[in-house]
């Protein structure tokens, strides 16, 4: 059994790293009245996390090549750790998203590195046996990630989703420094600084301008303003890259039409199919009423579909296009998306979101194992690396983005919803940040209350379906673009160089990340 302590310091790292992505979501309810915090610090405590992976991702691979992957995931989980201490110990929310970019910084250093870890560790039929297992502890930790979530925050308080964690740092650490061997790459080049530099500003410069919608409008001038420096920033990179002799991203991928479609079907997959569980998580728990751990359970059945049909993906869909398993899955999380927002009204209760949830998990888990396959089956095999880590990024920043662009939408829904009240948007800004159990609390009894009620019902029921509408828009327009650039006949197998990657990625990826 000593030959799979190295798998059991991997897992550890992996299921912690991606419980802390979903644990989160139910948590915000809590963390929005501890913390007396509004609608942006609650978008800011999930998105700098997701921003912080997909800007460090692929320097922090190109890192751990040069310096030891051991040695660098060791120092992901110290990072980790420490912040996730912080985290818990935060006593306001810009402590909080402060540290909670800290923690997407040691959150990298490990997403990057465990893949190559076990890919140095395990040969032959044990490499196989290790992905599969890896992947599982993945699919398993994202379904558990609202349950655990809930249970802490119901039973001791949302601090606990973060000191959880030091327990299990400190196992991993202490199986890594006893089981893990050091492995580099003798070949590794330099780091590629100021493509990360002009990344992060650019990704960081266009979610701040869309989480600050709400409040200043699409027209004013720190939106505008904050769009342009992100388009600056973007255009610096892409010279960056294009002139540096060891680019952290080299472009000329993107010649390809299928590596485009698929670097696209990854964004737009993360936004459409997970950015708006925070606003249901708000609905369910300041609205509905329920606790942090019913609100978990309403969101399982996706992270459940899509574990099981991830599971079955593989073997019974070997062969298709990934025109047809990509785009087909893309469909499917648009539809579940806009099934939500048909079904969805003033009054109605969880169980309306449940068959939407469903069939977008079904989506989830017939993409997402296609995705990196075919991301890697793209290139040439020196370049799969690369690759993967390019949809992974891609992947956690639409993620960040999509919680962005939703925000807004959500939040103008609400006001739509409020039209006709004193003041639309000061109780849309209430209510967003989970004041709808204050509203209600403040009413007198009797019909004063239920007439509150109903304004309540009416607003959440106006914005959720907007953000549905929106996230259906999304997944119908990632499936478009990838039946348009994705060739019918199957994509080329990797080769056997990237071959464990692959099935690192397939594996890793069966249910959300992001995370």
């Amino acid at each position: 059994m000593r030959k799979w302590l190295p798998l059991t310091a991997v897992c550890l790292g992996a299921f912690m790293l991606l419980v802390d992505v979903t644990i989160v979501t139910v948590a915000l309810p809590d963390m929005a009245t501890g913390m007396s915090t509004g609608f942006s610090g609650l978008q800011w405590v999930m998105d700098i996390y997701a921003l912080a992976l997909a800007a460090l991702l692929l320097g922090a691979g190109s890192l751990a090549d040069r310096i030891g992957r051991r040695r660098v995931y060791l120092g992901g989980l110290v990072v980790f750790a420490a912040a996730s201490l912080a985290c818990g110990l935060a006593d306001g929310p810009g402590a909080l998203i402060a540290f909670r970019a800290v923690q997407g910084i040691g959150g990298a250093a490990m997403f990057a590195t465990t893949m190559a870890l076990l890919s140095a560790t395990y040969q032959g039929r044990d490499r196989g046996i290790a992905f599969g297992v890896w992947g599982a502890v993945n699919g398993a930790a994202a379904a558990a990630g609202p349950i655990i979530g809930g249970l802490l925050t119901e039973h001791f308080g949302w601090r606990w989703i973060f000191y959880i964690n030091l327990p299990v740092c400190a196992l991993a650490v202490l199986v890594t420094l006893k089981a893990v061997a050091e492995s580099r790459n003798p070949h590794a080049k330099g780091l590629d600084l100021p493509g990360m530099a002009t990344f992060t500003l650019g990704a960081g410069a266009v979610t701040y301008a869309l989480i600050r919608v709400g409040e200043n409008g699409w027209i004013s001038a720190t939106t505008l303003g904050l769009f342009a420096l992100a388009v600056l920033a973007f255009a610096a990179f892409v010279v960056v890259e294009l002139r540096t002799e060891h680019p952290m991203l080299d472009l000329t991928l993107f010649r390809g039409p299928v590596f485009v479609a698929v670097m696209a079907a990854g964004l737009l997959l993360s936004g459409a199919a997970f950015s708006y569980l925070m606003y249901t998580s708000l609905w369910l728990q300041s609205a509905e009423g329920m606790r942090p751990v019913g609100a978990g359970l309403v969101l399982v059945p996706m992270s459940l579909a899509a574990f099981a049909v991830s599971a079955v993906a593989g073997r019974l869909l070997h062969g298709l296009s990934p025109r047809l398993t990509i785009g087909g899955g893309l469909l499917l999380i648009g539809v579940g998306a806009l099934l939500q927002a048909l079904t969805l009204d003033a009054g109605d209760g969880w169980s309306a979101l449940v068959p939407g949830l469903a069939v977008t998990g079904v989506g989830v888990g017939m993409a997402t194992p296609a995705l990196a396959a075919t991301a890697m089956g793209a290139v040439a095999p020196a370049r799969a690396g690369m690759a993967g880590g390019a949809l992974n990024t891609a992947r956690q920043l639409g993620t960040a983005l999509g919680i962005a662009v939703l925000g807004a939408v959500f939040h103008s829904g609400l006001v739509s919803g409020l039209s006709g009240t004193a003041d639309a948007r000061g109780t849309a800004d209430a209510l967003a940040s989970g004041g709808a159990g204050r509203l209600l609390g403040a009413a007198p009894a009797g019909g004063a209350r239920e007439a509150v009620a109903h304004l309540v019902d009416t607003a959440f029921a106006s914005g959720l379906r907007e953000t549905f509408l929106v996230s259906g828009a999304m997944g119908l327009l990632g499936a478009v673009l990838v039946f348009v650039l994705v060739r019918s006949t199957p994509a080329r197998t990797p080769a056997a160089g990237a071959g464990a990657a692959v099935i690192a990625q397939a594996s890793g990826e069966r249910t959300p990340v992001r995370p």
